[in-house]
């Protein structure tokens, strides 16, 4: 059987999960893979067969997406050419995680496709919502890659087609320790203004790793460096805790660790809106954003957080194996 793996690229935790799903998918066919998008640092470990720019959202340094930079890198008509033009009918089955090209290529040409994802899993009504409902968030989640059959990932198993999340095996591997610093992966802030803000944080030693800068600088004890996969793990594996964006795979894997948790859904992004309900739900704390009045509420957390003692199962094999029973029927 040929299989297309298609992967979002925007953003590294689609492309970190994929390093544990390819080995899975490679048990069933022959497989290629596709990443679209242009904002991850993390490198498959595994060759590449199609390359895009795809639809990228990008980043800016207010809490939110930047878009303006968005509509000016983003063609319509070079997407619509692309979803014309894309080879899926060489393929028996098409795995994909919120990529929209082969998503609408494989309802142009009526081409198996079965949605394997996190934003999957936000397509169940069971899944958490955040006390305001937002329309176009809704409409965007069901029709960026519309899939009609689906497996998801999400922190619990609010449905019978949802999985725990799939953490990686350099995270499950590491060595846990706790050195007494904090990693703060917030890639829509800007790192100065946020070395500014935690300056006033005494006693407390920070790693922010930043989309925004190219070579690491130190300010008193703030450390601020570009995003390396390596060194943002190290950091993370060896510190207190995490202040990140409320993302899907860095949650899930800080919660594995067993370490502290603080996320900032993201301005603008109804998915990580949705995730911090989730979280919520779990117990773990939410900042609406990160300015002077977050400072009194990021001490509490550093004073009075603790780890949740959360565990998630292996299951990646598990995911592949229901996204194969689906393709069958």
């Amino acid at each position: 059987m040929n299989i297309l793996y298609a992967i979002q690229g925007t953003g590294n935790g689609h492309l970190s999960r994929a390093v544990d799903i390819i080995p899975e998918l490679k048990k069933h066919g022959k497989l290629d893979l596709f990443v679209s998008g242009a904002q991850a640092e993390v490198v498959l470990p595994y060759p590449v067969k199609y390359k895009s720019k795809g639809l990228s959202f990008y980043f800016g340094k207010q809490g939110g997406i930047n878009f303006l930079k968005t509509f000016q890198k983003n063609s319509s008509k070079d997407v619509i050419k692309e979803i014309n033009s894309f080879p899926v009918e060489k393929y028996d089955l098409v795995v994909n995680d919120f990529e929209p090209i082969t998503a609408w290529a494989c309802r142009k040409k009526g081409i198996p496709l079965i949605g394997l994802s996190h934003q999957s899993a936000l397509l169940s009504k069971k899944a958490p919502r955040p006390k305001v409902i937002d329309p176009f968030g809704e409409w965007m989640l069901k029709n960026y890659a519309p899939v009609k059959k689906y497996v998801g990932f999400h922190f619990e198993q609010y449905d019978k087609n949802i999985f725990t999340p799939v953490v990686r095996a350099a995270i499950r591997e590491a060595s846990v320790k706790d050195m007494g610093h904090y990693t703060i992966y917030l890639p829509a802030y800007d790192d100065k203004k946020l070395v500014q803000l935690l300056l006033k944080i005494s006693k407390v030693r920070w790693h922010i790793f930043s989309k925004h800068t190219k070579s690491p600088y130190h300010v008193g004890r703030i450390s601020v460096y570009p995003i390396s996969g390596q060194d943002f793990i190290e950091s993370v594996v060896t510190g207190s805790g995490v202040l990140c964006g409320a993302g899907f795979e860095t949650p899930a894997e800080v919660l594995n660790l067993n370490k502290k948790l603080l996320v900032v859904p993201m301005k603008s992004q109804y998915e990580q809106h949705c995730n911090a309900a989730a979280l919520k739900r779990l117990g773990v704390p939410v900042l609406k954003k990160v300015k002077k009045k977050s400072i009194k509420k990021i001490e509490q957390w550093l004073e009075e957080g603790k780890p949740l003692d959360i565990s998630f199962p292996d299951i990646a094999g598990d995911a592949v194996e229901k996204v194969m029973e689906k393709f069958s029927k």
